[in-house]
């Protein structure tokens, strides 16, 4: 097995214990006995313990979502829809956790790990966008992620204590708040296209032009 493999499974096998022991040690080490490793193999692989074990937990519930986007050709929704399936997928393949995704957010929310939890919560809504199509390098790169960052981590408290059938009302949550995000984009066109005519014809329009005409 690859050092990959060996945390992946160590991991998978820790999530059940979690519920009892919590993103530590105790877990850890129940998880590695239970993937035929030793408790040292555990340390070893997640130096900082629950943190490593949490951020290896996120990686593989994104390389699952992935497949599951991509097994769905979501290129023939509309991008919407896509963004959509992409977070559902995602919360779908962690429904059997929803214990260690609990846990996990009580340790990511010590402010000691503020970075840890910003940085699972980017590379996540950037696979969804990624997958979804976008491509975008500009200003829109942070748009669209920063938007749907918003709407994701309120739907994954949602759905934490959703007690509806099969989710139904965490997706009507997600579905609502993506179509209010939605609305946003139209606006943003109208703020950037007064500015624009403001830098054209206004008090800006003679620094905008000498601007230009620098190398």
């Amino acid at each position: 097995m690859t050092r990959e493999e060996k945390k992946d499974a160590i991991v998978l096998a820790a999530a059940p214990h979690v519920a009892f022991d919590g993103w530590g040690d105790a877990a850890l080490a129940a998880g590695a006995e239970d993937a035929g490793f030793d408790a040292d193999t555990a340390k070893r692989l997640f130096p900082q313990g629950a943190v490593d074990a949490i951020a290896q937990f996120a990686t593989i519930s994104d390389r699952e979502m992935i497949k599951a986007m991509e097994a769905a050709d979501v290129g023939s929704m509309r991008v919407r829809d896509r963004v959509i399936f992409g977070v559902r997928a995602r919360l779908e393949y962690l429904t059997p956790y929803k214990e260690a995704v609990q846990a996990g957010l009580s340790v990511l929310m010590n402010p000691l790990h503020a970075a840890q939890m910003a940085h699972i919560t980017h590379t996540t809504v950037d696979h969804i966008w990624y997958v979804a199509g976008d491509r975008s390098a500009d200003f829109n790169y942070y748009t669209k992620r920063g938007l749907l960052a918003a709407v994701y981590a309120p739907t994954v408290l949602y759905w934490l204590n959703d007690r509806s059938e099969n989710c139904e009302e965490t997706w009507d949550f997600l579905a609502r708040r993506i179509d209010d995000v939605l609305k946003i984009p139209p606006l943003k066109a109208k703020v950037m296209n007064a500015l624009s005519d403001l830098m054209k014809g206004g008090p800006f329009s003679k620094f905008n032009s000498d601007m230009q005409m620098r190398p």
